[in-house]
């Protein structure tokens, strides 16, 4: 389909914060070049952190707190005909519509903010890790490097919120050489995915598939996948564990109205402590007097 010229031109409406973006990354484009990896690092500014060789050709085995977007190497053997691939597989932060991250975070260090893109506030953050535990897609890391010698905070892809706040594209997308990483309004890649989809499958690829479209609500990364979800890694079904929902809407309420009603009982009870002294200290007063008068 080659690309769609209102993408590179595009940026989002300034005046309507609620209009979601995404970025859709057409795996069928992607070579493994790795320099949306070398960009995201530059543009903010993360540390390079060399991992030994562990048999991959990855650049690192996962995402961490300074590693916001990483290429995956998969070696995939086609169950047909036995022909060896690599497929690729950019991976970062989902930026999901129902976000366990968001759910799990006890200070509201990440929250839902403009154009769809779940925001990380670090000087918020108390690196907990509870968002670790919650994303379905391991794409959010605590920086556990920095024990002993600063807080430990959180880390993951901002979708360049900096950037696309000031109408450019994110650092990704502009770096890409194939293009293969679109980035726009998300109802429009959707459309063009879709499209994209149905060209794969016309030119043999019965597997082709987007991905993001309707998991965890929608997904601000679509992928244009050529073979199942799962043989990329990405989880069929995604969730937020039930147990993340009921701590957040149950658990910390309920914790809440207990502490408010201790803090409310402390006070009557430090009110009333106070009287009965004042008023035993009237009386000793009274008493004073009647024995001078004597």
């Amino acid at each position: 389909m080659g690309r769609v010229g209102t993408w590179e031109a595009w940026q989002p409406d300034p005046r309507n914060p609620k209009q979601e973006v995404a970025m859709l990354v057409d795996v069928s484009e992607c070579i493994g070049c790795k320099a949306c990896e070398v960009a995201c690092k530059h543009w903010n500014q993360n540390e390079a952190r060399i991992e030994g060789f562990t048999g991959s050709y990855q650049s690192h085995s996962n995402l961490d707190a300074k590693t916001w977007t990483l290429i995956k190497f998969t070696e995939y053997e086609d169950p047909e005909s036995g022909d060896i691939r690599w497929l690729f597989q950019k991976h970062n932060c989902m930026h999901c519509t129902e976000a366990g991250c968001v759910t799990a975070c006890p200070t509201n260090a990440l929250q839902y903010g403009d154009y769809g893109v779940v925001t990380l506030d670090q000087d918020a953050c108390i690196g907990c890790a509870y968002c670790e535990q919650a994303c379905p897609f391991d794409a959010i890391h605590v920086d556990r490097t920095a024990w002993d010698q600063k807080a430990q905070k959180a880390g993951k892809c901002t979708l360049c919120y900096d950037r696309i706040s000031n109408g450019l594209q994110p650092a990704c997308v502009k770096t890409c050489p194939t293009d293969c990483i679109k980035y726009g309004d998300r109802q429009a890649l959707i459309e063009w995915g879709r499209k994209r989809v149905e060209e794969l499958k016309a030119r043999g690829f019965k597997n082709a598939n987007l991905y993001g479209e309707h998991e965890l609500g929608g997904l601000h990364e679509l992928y244009v996948l050529t073979e199942p979800p799962e043989v990329y890694g990405l989880p069929v079904n995604p969730r937020v564990d039930w147990k993340v929902k009921a701590w957040k809407y149950a658990v910390q309420p309920i914790g809440k109205a207990v502490m408010g009603a201790a803090l409310f009982g402390m006070a009557i009870n430090w009110l009333a402590a106070r009287r009965a002294f004042a008023s035993a200290g009237a009386r000793a007063g009274q008493g004073d007097s009647g024995h001078e008068g004597e």
